[in-house]
């Protein structure tokens, strides 16, 4: 009997009460062991057995109506889960280190994630051959298996690295490979859905080849598009003034891009990624200083709850699922499979990259020790959303063991992740804020402006999609490589000084400027004496000093400027 309308909202409130209260257990939890220090285990290992074991206890005593909500929903993660975690990637990423290892990324996303696909496809097909399990799937069944097993998750080790401080280029490297995997992942598996009721032949394979860079490549501009219509809307309009609006539109103009690369059959991984990434580069300059501060906070902590959302949603979907169907030999082979195919994905064009680089450089590009953290990689939640679109005799097994996988390889891998840092001896604790040191920063302007894009987009872009007029107020350090919170001060501390502000700092710091440094008095009355039009020409020759620069910034409360300014 269908439940009416009163019973699904009561039952419903009750799912996600159940939900919530995880919820909180996990994050609680983590404090606790950032507390303690404890890196041993991991939040998202905490969040799949949270789910579980409240899945078990659901699937034990409850009705089916509590279970079936509480189940995995793939509409909603592909919809509501996944965008925020894209977008904030996108959007806090170290463009700097990104595109400077931007053509390996792309080699271990693309070239890579076509290895292990036919790796694991081969392998899962000579496994059927075998008659193992009774399994009985085609060649392109298995290929499309390995697919969707290709996708990894960079949640659980991207957590750990930004927690131990790891090598930047490692960082980057890993972070676009597993953002840019998945989406090649997705591109892979809808591109060879297409030829599944057909008959599949070798002169497929270019029409697929070439679907695959369209879906790609449109997907990448709809995600630059939207993101510089967006910076033109912020330049041309006066949103600033309305900063809740204005972070409103900012956040639906990113979601749209997600939603209309879907619509259009592309992949609404690759546009919102590039979206975040053109928001934080060009819309960014044109935000008001409370909508850059709500962005980079609301952007932040939505990805962190869906993250968590997410490997509770798997833990729960192990036991709340009714059509699962359990095949332990082909789990274990395909745990096994997934290893093989990701060697194959890394070591192979490490190898090759490396020979290249001594070539050129005289050193590898890639160090052993990163290899092996590549490898060192988990199956998430894609994977298993993915895996709802498996048809078949053989589609409830072949989901039930990439569900297994996932929790069984987010258990192994992310737990692990920390022990291997050590092991390997992966250099900890570097600090990549380049642009707290000014004699660094000049060094790497000068390495960006070798590069033509840098100063193409310095000389055109910025201005075009930039207000010009704030452009005055920030500060060298804000430019291609800029990242970190550093940026908000700075630039609040430029747009907040007017002659007013000036002149009450200035009124009270007088008399202990004028016993440290006389010859700033001095100065000031020279030009007093040239300029007598504007009383604040003094005080602004006084503030640009470089004599008394750091008496003047050590007397300057930010926090103060910026709390009367917002």
């Amino acid at each position: 009997m269908e439940p009416n309308a009163d019973e699904r909202e009561f039952y419903s409130s009750w799912a996600l009460l159940i939900q919530i209260f995880l919820l909180i257990g996990t994050l609680w939890t983590s404090y606790y062991l950032h507390l303690k220090k404890i890196r041993v285990i991991h939040e998202t290992v905490i969040s799949i057995f949270a789910g579980m074991i409240v899945g078990l206890i659901i699937r034990l005593t409850s009705g089916s109506m509590i279970q079936d909500m509480v189940s995995f929903n793939y509409t909603y993660f592909f919809n509501v889960l996944l965008p925020p975690i894209i977008l904030n990637s996108g959007y806090e990423m170290q463009k700097e280190t990104f595109f400077r290892n931007f053509g390996t990324i792309l080699l271990f996303a693309i070239v890579g994630t076509f290895m292990s696909t036919m790796v694991i496809g081969i392998l899962v097909r000579i496994l059927v051959l075998l008659g193992i399990d009774s399994l009985s799937l085609s060649l392109l069944d298995s290929i499309i298996f390995g697919s969707i097993l290709s996708a990894t998750d960079s949640v659980a080790v991207l957590t750990i690295f930004q927690t131990l401080k790891v090598d930047p280029n490692l960082y980057s490297i890993f972070f676009g490979e597993t953002i840019m995997n998945d989406a090649v992942s997705i591109v892979f598996y809808e591109t060879l859905k297409q030829y599944r009721d057909k008959e599949f032949h070798a002169s497929n394979i270019s029409d697929a080849i070439l679907s695959f860079v369209i879906k790609f490549g449109a997907s990448l501009s709809i995600g630059v598009l939207v993101g510089l219509l967006c910076a033109l809307m912020l330049k041309y309009s006066q949103l600033g003034e309305y900063p809740s609006l204005e972070s409103c539109i900012i956040a639906l103009m990113a979601y749209s891009s997600y939603l209309l690369s879907n619509g259009l059959h592309s992949t609404g991984i690759v546009s919102l990624l590039f979206c975040g990434i053109i928001l934080k580069h060009y819309a960014y300059d044109n935000m008001s200083l409370k909508t850059k501060r709500t962005t980079k906070y609301t952007f932040h902590v939505l990805a962190k709850l869906s993250e968590n959302f997410t490997f509770i949603y798997l833990g729960l979907a192990l036991f709340t699922k009714t059509d699962l169907e359990f095949k332990p030999f082909f789990i274990f082979f395909t745990a096994l499979f997934i290893c093989v195919g990701r060697y194959f994905a890394i070591f192979p064009l490490s190898f090759l990259m490396n020979v290249v680089a001594r070539y050129r450089n005289g050193v590898d590009s890639i160090p052993r020790e990163h290899s092996i953290i590549l490898f060192w990689s988990v199956r998430g939640a894609v994977a298993f959303a993915l895996s709802a679109g498996l048809k078949g005799s053989n589609a409830n097994a072949m989901l039930t063991t990439i569900l297994v996988v996932v929790v069984i390889s987010v258990i192994v891998f992310g737990s692990t992740t920390n022990k291997m840092v050590e092991i390997l001896n992966i250099q900890t604790n570097v600090d990549d804020e380049v642009h707290d040191d000014d004699s660094v920063n000049s060094v790497v302007a000068t390495k960006q402006q070798k590069h033509w894009f840098i100063s193409f987009d310095a000389r055109y872009l910025k201005p075009f999609f930039t207000r010009q007029k704030e452009q005055q107020y920030v500060t060298p350090h804000d430019n291609w490589h800029n990242e970190n919170d550093h940026n908000d001060h700075v630039e609040g501390f430029g747009l907040v000084i007017m002659n007013k502000s000036v002149n009450n700092i200035n009124e009270n710091t007088e008399g202990e400027e004028d016993i440290q440094n006389k010859n700033s008095t001095d100065t000031c009355t020279k030009e007093d004496n040239q300029n007598k039009n504007s009383s604040d020409t003094c005080t602004n020759v006084e503030i640009s000093d470089p004599k008394s620069d750091s008496d003047n910034h050590s007397s300057i409360d930010i926090s103060s400027i910026n709390s009367n300014n917002d």
